[in-house]
């Protein structure tokens, strides 16, 4: 199964999915298998103002912890609060249940730069 095409997609294996001026994000279905199963998942604070390449937040897995960066500017405007009990829903619909925080974009420019699932799968195939 290929990565979804209405996202874009970083070196760094985030997703990225732009609705009106909000992105949502999350980590790709490849980075859940390099990570194994993900225990724990925690962004920065609503409210939180980033800059293009910053880090959201960082998700834990029984091998590593590995820190979450989003491509764009902007603000976080909401962090996906059932993790905090089930962090394993990234494990089982990394691309649904398993998204991370949105921002609020204030500067698009960064996805432009990002791979189409296209392109990432090629680099990144998933099992």
């Amino acid at each position: 199964m290929g990565s979804p095409t209405d996202r874009v997609y970083s070196q760094s294996h985030e997703w990225h999915k732009l609705e009106g001026d909000v992105v949502t994000l999350g980590v790709t279905r490849f980075a859940v298998d390099q990570l194994t199963d993900v225990t724990y998942a925690e962004m920065k604070k609503v409210g939180t103002k980033l800059k293009a390449g910053e880090t959201v937040g960082e998700v834990e897995s029984v091998k590593t912890t590995s820190d979450i960066y989003c491509a764009c500017a902007g603000e976080i405007v909401e962090v996906n609060g059932a993790l905090a009990d089930d962090p394993s829903l990234i494990n089982a619909d990394p691309y649904g249940k398993g998204w991370l925080c949105k921002v609020r974009v204030s500067d698009k420019g960064g996805l432009s730069g990002l791979l189409s699932a296209a392109d990432y799968d090629k680099q990144y195939p998933s099992k």
